[in-house]
């Protein structure tokens, strides 16, 4: 079935993503400066909805908005509100995941979950049994953060300490980054850290967790491993309708308001081209894989003589 196309932007600066970028950090420095006046069930999902929010603004920018130019997206981008990520390395990874051919693959996608033969031994039966509860939804909006943290962490010290590549260059800028946060958020805000990481970064990253969840599944076929997430309203603005995500992908260079009337004018297309692999909500994720699991940690395809 033939596609349906936008007409092409005309790239200048695109004003919706402007303006959210504006409207995210103003909201956090608004948040934290007056976190005293808040209670801490107001103060928490607003700090994760501001998180989570700015880590998919930073996926906008990784993808090329909202300007011709990447040194300007990559400024809007790369402010560390989460802390933990360096900007540098979720753009070369995150590029790296939109190699679809390598969708889902243990070793070749870095935002893959599923683990080949090897990597699952390795683990140990501690690893395997967090591994095996974060394929549940609940398990990852749980667990999830502080697995993927302290796993990336760990791994970019001993990558540090071994001077691969340019990481010390990497991760020194970024603690620059990071100070100029922790000087507002500690020096100016008067938080404390704990505050902030049990209000704004744990739940920040857990509620950014719900997108990535369902979104990819192990299949043959290229095209059938990526989902939809239809009628998402609120959480499709949370995610900038990554929701969508089999356009997404199909459409890498779409702007974030433009998805939704791409996905509309497409949606046959693209759900038979993803084999039928939608849900209907969030609440729809939530109702089959809260306490079940949505698929088996080890690749079903893995092939332990490709290694």
């Amino acid at each position: 079935m033939e596609l349906v196309e936008l007409k092409p932007l005309k790239r200048g600066l695109e004003w919706p993503t402007a303006l959210l970028a504006f409207t995210i950090h103003g909201l956090w420095l608004l948040t934290t400066f007056f976190y005293r006046d808040l209670p801490w069930w107001v103060l928490t999902p607003l700090g994760a909805w501001i998180i989570a929010w700015q880590l998919n603004l930073q996926h906008e920018t990784i993808h090329g908005h909202p300007t011709r130019n990447r040194r300007v997206n990559e400024m809007i981008g790369r402010w560390p509100l989460s802390l933990w990520l360096p900007y540098s390395i979720y753009r070369s990874t995150h590029l790296a995941h939109h190699r679809d051919e390598n969708l889902t693959d243990p070793l070749d996608d870095p935002e893959s979950y599923y683990w080949a033969d090897g990597q699952w031994r390795a683990l140990g039966p501690l690893g395997r049994a967090l591994v095996a509860a974060q394929s549940t939804l609940l398990g990852r909006m749980i667990l999830g953060p502080a697995w993927t943290i302290s796993r990336f962490v760990r791994g970019l010290a001993r990558d540090v300490w071994r001077g691969k590549g340019n990481t010390r260059v990497i991760v020194a800028r970024h603690l620059l980054e990071c100070a100029v946060i922790l000087t507002w958020v500690f020096g100016v805000c008067g938080m404390p850290f704990w505050v902030y990481v049990a209000c704004f970064v744990y739940p920040g990253l857990s509620l950014a967790v719900v997108r990535s969840f369902a979104e990819h599944r192990a299949e043959q076929e290229v095209g059938k491993r990526t989902a939809i997430v239809e009628n998402a309203r609120i959480l499709g603005l949370l995610f900038l309708f990554n929701n969508l995500h089999a356009a997404h992908h199909l459409r890498g260079r779409l702007p974030w308001y433009q998805i939704p009337k791409f996905y509309r004018l497409n949606r046959a297309a693209l759900i038979e081209r993803n084999g039928g692999l939608v849900y209907n909500s969030y609440f729809d994720v939530a109702r089959r894989y809260l306490l079940t699991s949505h698929h088996r940690p080890i690749h079903p395809g893995w092939d332990q003589r490709a290694a």
